[in-house]
């Protein structure tokens, strides 16, 4: 059993990471175009008379209980008044490229998780003192200063931790999780606020009585090794703030995808298209952004029962354009689809077997 001593004095403690979440960020970027948007309800995505899907949404939308993967039409519902405005992902990807900027002015270990967020390891940074709540300070202030859109930040001694301190205080918060607040604040975490801890592994988890950190922490890994195999020993040092990823600048890639989980399962295939396109437009943009191109489209579809189909079609040469990703998805969804009658809570789109751009003849822009 971990102790709170040994905790303060693991070895990663001595790290400082941080995690930049930026606030809303689809919608915020709209509403900086657009000022009139401001104070208004508004969502990012499909349109509601044609079966859209909700991309994101300001917090004056939240408000009426709208939130991402959401079908536009349910939205609606909820806000008639409700703005909609389709996705410019080429937008997105400009501003987001000139916050990674601003990123690397403080260290070059920087991991991009999305278009809105990443992790950063600033424990040789020298600026601040070294003190990374001031760097993090100083990084919220530039991103202001620069694009007009704020940001939550996280800061501790790993990945887990820093990544639920930013979502703590949104929108423009800025929360620090120390060694010795570790366990207390962990022990009241819902399980299903744990990274890599999915729908299916929660629902598991709640089966065992397993519902929040302070139950996990109960359990020895001698007793989650048999039911969680290979993951045991990071569920079991997670529930003690203990995460031993390191941020991770340039890890090799073998795909690139993109999911989301939705809060009301889906049994429309239209509706389901909709959100296939939008995961396959953001699979695009993350492919360009790494000068990445691939031969094999995978959909990736979880039924409500938590049984998992994928279906995968693989060109004879590299992508050239995001076109031929989005025609093949009818054929992969309805394959896939078609097992089951049960109705869908995960959509994914994957482009794998990936190869350099520049080592192609065809630019990587054309994939957009």
């Amino acid at each position: 059993m971990l102790t709170e001593g040994m905790i303060q004095t693991h070895p990663e403690t001595r790290r400082r990471i941080i995690h930049v979440d930026m606030d809303a960020f689809y919608a915020a970027v709209e509403m900086r175009e657009n000022p009139s948007l401001r104070g208004r309800p508004l969502v990012v995505g499909g349109d509601p008379d044609r079966r859209g899907t909700v991309a994101t949404c300001n917090y004056e939308a939240r408000k009426f209980g709208i939130h991402s993967a959401m079908a536009s039409k349910t939205a609606r519902k909820r806000c008639p008044e409700v703005l909609f405005l389709k996705p410019r992902f080429e937008l997105y990807r400009e501003v987001s490229a000139e916050i990674r900027e601003i990123f690397l002015d403080y260290t070059n270990r920087v991991e991009p998780l999305s278009l809105d967020e990443a992790y950063l390891d600033v424990t040789r940074c020298r600026l601040f003192g070294g003190v990374a709540t001031d760097i993090a300070r100083d990084i919220k202030r530039r991103i202001l200063e620069h694009t007009k859109l704020t940001a939550s930040a996280g800061v501790s001694y790993n990945k887990f931790l820093a990544k639920i301190a930013s979502d703590m205080n949104k929108p423009d918060g800025l929360t620090v999780i120390r060694p010795h607040e570790a366990k207390a604040l962990v022990s009241q975490l819902p399980i299903g606020k744990f990274f890599g801890v999915g729908p299916v592994t929660e629902k598991r988890m709640k089966e065992l009585g397993i519902h929040t950190g302070a139950d996990l922490q109960r359990w020895s890994l001698s007793r989650l090794q048999p039911l969680f195999g290979k993951h045991a020993e990071y569920y079991h040092q997670a529930a003690f703030g203990i995460d031993v990823r390191e941020v991770e600048p340039n890890r090799p890639r073998k795909s690139v995808g993109s999911e989301t989980t939705f809060d009301k399962d889906l049994s429309d295939l239209e509706e389901m298209l909709s959100q296939l396109r939008l995961r396959a437009r953001e699979v695009a943009l993350n492919l360009q952004e790494r000068q990445l191109t691939g031969k094999t489209v995978t959909v990736k579809v979880k039924f409500s029962d938590f049984t998992q189909v994928t279906r995968s079609y693989s060109f004879n040469h590299p992508l050239t354009s995001y076109r031929q990703m989005i025609e093949v998805l009818p054929q992969l969804l309805h394959h896939a689809v078609s097992v089951r009658s049960r109705a869908v809570r995960l959509l994914g789109v994957t482009v794998s077997n990936l190869v350099r751009s520049d080592e192609e003849t065809i630019a990587q822009r054309s994939l957009l």
